[in-house]
């Protein structure tokens, strides 16, 4: 029997939000809004979406999702990083599979996207929301007066702030005691004999980094240590580097430092040997958020241990209370507990500190 091909004609292109946004010349989450009945559009312009839409032939899932009173089974996070930092930064990677292993457990699923900065995320998590693509989402990195936290209470999207309750709003929190975890480990110093104490610290603006700051400053005050100008960083290895050389080739070099990520305490133990300090016998360091990281490298770090597998967890199981609507009030978790190890021990005395200069 003789077959015959047929040449088959590509299907037609199925038409998007981005086509009706250009033809009616406004955003993507414009016609998202106009098309899911979000406020933040006019009613001449939802009235021209919606006409430009009928006329393509745009059908959407998600809106009948919305007829049915469907669950989209998801949840969204936004994450203002650097894509290629993801890999290297333990925090995140710990944080993201306690919120996994939630979510799964619950058959949801992370919408993660990784972000320039945070107006783009807050674009992400209004497009997410506008089409229907989840119920509730994470909120990370709390900045002070942070714009997203009224954007959210406005749009009545069910969200947990990981992050201090000062600074979420009226959006649920869970959170632990950094100014506790800060103090613990400035009297262990003290104890220890260091009177100079740096600190590395990360971004500027955080709500959590200005907590760590103001009990860094409190603690030496009350401890009569000497308080080193805290340096900020972004978290890389490359500035946790710079910030510790800068700390080291000081007049006044400190005996120790106190780091807000362990990635910059690396990168500093680095920087100490590369600059011929003993670490501990010349200077005692310790990482913030414990990870394998800290312990295998030589010395292992001294660090302030806490369960972020757990803490993700926790954030996860709230917002799933309340996307189910069940009562959800915020959530402290555990204060990090400081972990010693081999890199903190008594400072050298003044003499052998001055030969070694």
């Amino acid at each position: 029997m003789e077959q015959v091909s047929q040449q088959q004609s590509p299907p037609a292109k199925r038409p998007t939000i981005a086509d009706i946004a250009k033809i009616v010349g406004v955003s993507k989450v414009s016609v998202s809004n106009a098309l899911n009945g979000q406020p933040g559009v006019s009613d001449a312009t939802r009235a021209k979406i919606a006409a430009v839409a009928e006329e393509l032939g745009f059908v959407r899932n998600s809106a009948a999702r919305a007829l049915s009173g469907a669950k989209a089974a998801a949840v969204g996070l936004a994450l203002c990083r650097p894509a290629r930092m993801l890999g290297t930064e333990p925090f995140f990677m710990e944080l993201i599979g306690g919120i996994e292993k939630v979510l799964s457990d619950a058959s949801y699923s992370l919408a993660l996207q990784v972000v320039s900065d945070h107006e783009r995320g807050l674009e992400a998590y209004r497009r997410w929301w506008g089409e229907r693509h989840i119920d509730g989402a994470i909120l990370v990195d709390l900045r002070r007066d942070d714009a997203r936290v009224p954007a959210l209470e406005e749009m009545g999207l069910p969200t947990v702030v990981i992050g201090h309750p000062s600074g979420s709003g009226r959006l649920t929190p869970v959170w632990s005691d950094d100014a506790a975890a800060v103090r613990e480990t400035m009297e262990y110093l003290a104890a220890l004999g260091h009177r100079r104490v740096g600190r590395v610290a990360g971004l500027t603006g955080l709500v959590h980094t200005a907590i760590r700051d103001e009990a860094f400053t409190a603690a030496c005050t009350d401890l009569g240590l000497d308080a080193l100008p805290t340096v900020h960083t972004d978290y890389t290895g490359e500035e946790g580097a710079r910030a510790t050389r800068r700390l080291l080739l000081s007049p006044a070099r400190p005996t120790a430092i106190l780091y807000d990520n362990d990635i910059t305490a690396v990168a500093g133990l680095s920087v100490a040997q590369e600059l011929g300090l003993s670490v501990p016998r010349d200077l005692s360091l310790v990482a913030w958020d414990d990870s394998p990281l800290a312990q295998v490298v030589r010395p292992p770090l001294t660090a302030l241990t806490r369960d972020i597998h757990a803490y993700g967890a926790h954030a996860a199981r709230t917002l799933l209370d309340l996307i189910a609507g069940r009562p959800a009030d915020g959530y402290e978790d555990q204060a990090p507990q400081l972990t010693p190890r081999g890199s903190t021990a008594a400072p050298p005395r003044p003499a052998e500190t001055g030969a070694r200069r």
